[in-house]
């Protein structure tokens, strides 16, 4: 048997993480086995579909580098592969279902169906359809189908007995059908739910392997009814668990909640855009690599075999395994996807870094600078390159700051010894001619040592004056070589007449 998965997303914005991971374990699974791996559209959900976002979908894939085999841009043999496109072909299967009494038309109007719910919400219970079109006879479905009576197609769930399936992560789940509500599988508009078409579809296409999040675990046994009503072999399934993040619990206003401790409640959530989660766009435009995320994103959810982090994409289609897959819900934390992404950077090439950097650096530095230089500096610090306009603003322009700067108890630097300091090493400075990085450093280093002074003491306070930072990417003498000699000098004196 050939694999054959599929990647099914709904085209209603951009790719939320927990989508892109799916798309990743979907796309592994089939390359692992030499196997096909399709992108299907499903746009049943006309409402909630968002302009634009079907080539988001292809550029996001393309990004990842998830090249798919078949799909509504490369075609294929199975297509279409937009569900609205295949919208003619439910219909019969929906009426095959009806012959075998597995399905039923259902003439209900809004108006009795809001009333049966708010009837089962008055005894607090949960809303089931009451099969009240179950028994209507041909000749009155046919008299109100003449009529041009509005109808849907719902599935016959029976009432007893159970509905179930074999999972490779959850094993065999298994429900009684009297909890089984009859879902609607054509709707009004003649377009099929989500439920139906990607039953049909998936037979149709061939799907062999069907990976998609557990929120469809209880859906899956009414899925399995409709597989065995036609007579076909269902796929594998693979429920994946969810990627969940930690917040902190808000109140009616938004304000934090606060424990008897005094410190905020962190509650565990699934990932939401509408939270102010990122997207997988919204972290490539901060600057982060595609690889780190796409090697962070697979490792929640799935543990490898051995002690290695990093993997390339190559390497993971070797390496991917359902048996790693994990059933319990997976945290994505910033901080660890950031240390994944240094590590990332800290293995380019230099050269590779300053064509990363280039561009975020030119958006606050005005031309002179010594970008080599600098992204040398910064290599090291950068955790995702969205950083960098805020790391080097100070180079661009002279940041107000506070005097009790110059106060570092390690350095043994006070405002004072700051002010004997640079109103000593002024002149030194005024009188060197070569303005490199080596020059400066042994000029200043050898006056410091006639002075008998700690270099702390000097070299603390004279970084503070020319860059208003407590943290810099590198010291004082590559910052006043970077900033060139006037710009240091003007710099210097301005920071002096503050200190008074």
């Amino acid at each position: 048997m050939k694999i054959r998965t599929r990647f099914a997303p709904s085209p209603t914005g951009y790719m939320h993480l927990g989508n892109l991971r799916t798309a990743l374990y979907t796309y592994l699974w089939a390359r692992k086995n030499g196997g096909t791996f399709i992108l299907r559209i499903e746009d049943t959900d006309q409402e909630r579909e968002v302009a634009g976002a079907v080539d988001a979908i292809y550029q996001s894939l393309k990004i990842a580098g998830l090249s798919h085999d078949e799909g509504p841009d490369v075609g294929g043999e199975y297509g279409p592969y937009v569900q609205s496109e295949r919208k003619d072909m439910y219909l019969p299967y929906a009426k095959q279902l009806i012959e075998k009494g597995k399905a039923y038309y259902c003439f209900c109007s809004r108006e009795r169906l809001d009333r049966c719910r708010a009837e089962a919400e008055a005894k607090g219970e949960t809303f089931k359809y009451d099969k009240h079109c179950l028994g209507l006879s041909k000749e009155e479905i046919q008299k109100k189908l003449d009529a041009g009576e509005p109808y849907v197609i719902r599935q016959n769930v029976p009432t007893e007995g159970k509905a179930g399936f074999d999972d490779v992560i959850y094993g065999h789940v298994e429900v009684d059908c009297s909890t089984l509500d009859d879902n609607v599988l054509i709707k009004a508009d003649g377009l099929p739910t989500y439920n139906f078409a990607n039953v049909i579809d998936d037979h149709t296409m061939g799907i062999t392997h069907v990976m998609r999040g557990n929120e469809y675990l209880s859906s899956a046994p009414k899925y399995n009814l409709m597989y065995e009503a036609f007579g076909w072999e269902p796929p594998v399934y693979i429920h994946l668990t969810p990627v969940m993040t930690r917040d902190v619990q808000k109140d009616e206003n938004g304000q934090p909640v606060t424990g008897e401790d005094g410190q905020p409640v962190e509650i565990v959530r699934k990932l939401s855009k509408r939270k102010g989660d990122p997207t997988f766009e919204d972290l490539l435009s901060r600057g982060y690599l595609v690889e780190a995320v796409i090697n962070y994103m697979v490792l929640l959810g799935w543990s490898p075999k051995g002690e290695e982090e990093f993997f390339t994409l190559d390497e993971l289609e070797k390496l991917f395994d359902l048996e790693g897959l994990s059933k319990s819900p997976s945290i994505f934390d910033m901080q660890k996807l950031n240390w994944f992404n240094a590590e990332y950077i800290r293995r380019l090439t230099p050269e590779k870094y300053r064509e990363y950097a280039g561009p975020w650096l030119e958006k606050v530095l005005p031309e002179g600078f010594d970008l080599g230089r600098l992204c040398e500096l910064l290599q090291g610090r950068t955790e995702f390159f969205g950083q960098l306009p805020e790391m080097v603003a100070f180079l661009a322009k002279m940041p107000d700051f506070p005097n009790d700067f110059y106060v570092n108890k390690k350095q043994k630097s006070t405002v004072e010894s700051a002010r004997d300091a640079l109103n000593s090493v002024l002149p030194v400075l005024e009188g060197i001619g070569d303005w490199s990085e080596e020059n400066l450093h042994d000029t200043v280093l050898d006056f410091i040592a006639g002075r008998g002074m700690k270099n702390g003491q000097m070299l603390w306070p004279l970084r503070i004056a020319v860059s208003g930072q407590m943290n810099t990417p590198g010291g004082a003498f590559e910052i006043m070589y970077l900033l060139g000699k006037d710009e240091t000098l003007s710099r210097l004196k301005t920071s002096m007449e503050r200190l008074g």
